[in-house]
């Protein structure tokens, strides 16, 4: 096949995610709210990379905007990423885990939040994205 002949690509959708850890090993998981996709899934804090933002700059805003709470660069440790072809586009989502925040996490969004124990999480439906993720936290915590 040639190029004239190549498919069009999906879009690459670059959303970075955060794997809250409280002091208890737990992690902080968020329902995602009606009337947006994927209604009622249980999915990590985070958000869209803006242009000119950083992966960790993105979280910095996300954790702030959604639930409320402060972290930084430094406190942000990558821990693995997920590559998923959803119909309209592909996601490209690295997963980071951060131990040091201030703040309580609240919902800011309609959202619901819950602290899980990684080997729990399978109980809580999630997007196909985030799922891979769960044996890597597993593994860490």
């Amino acid at each position: 096949m040639n190029a004239s002949e190549a498919k069009p690509g999906k879009r690459i959708l670059l959303v970075s995610a955060c794997a809250l850890v409280d002091a208890d090993g737990r992690v902080l998981l968020s329902q995602r709210p009606e009337g947006k996709a994927l209604a009622g899934l249980w999915e990590f804090p985070g958000g869209k990379v803006e242009p000119g933002e950083t992966p960790e700059e993105t979280l910095i805003r996300e954790l702030q905007e959604e639930i409320g709470v402060e972290t930084q660069t430094a406190c942000l440790a990558p821990l693995t990423f997920a590559s998923h072809t959803y119909e309209t586009f592909h996601l490209l989502m690295p997963l980071f885990v951060c131990r040091r925040f201030s703040g309580i996490p609240t919902p800011k969004e309609g959202q619901v939040l819950k602290w899980v124990r990684p080997k729990n999480m399978r109980d809580y439906p999630m997007p196909p994205a985030d799922e891979p993720l769960i044996p890597f936290l597993i593994d860490l915590l």
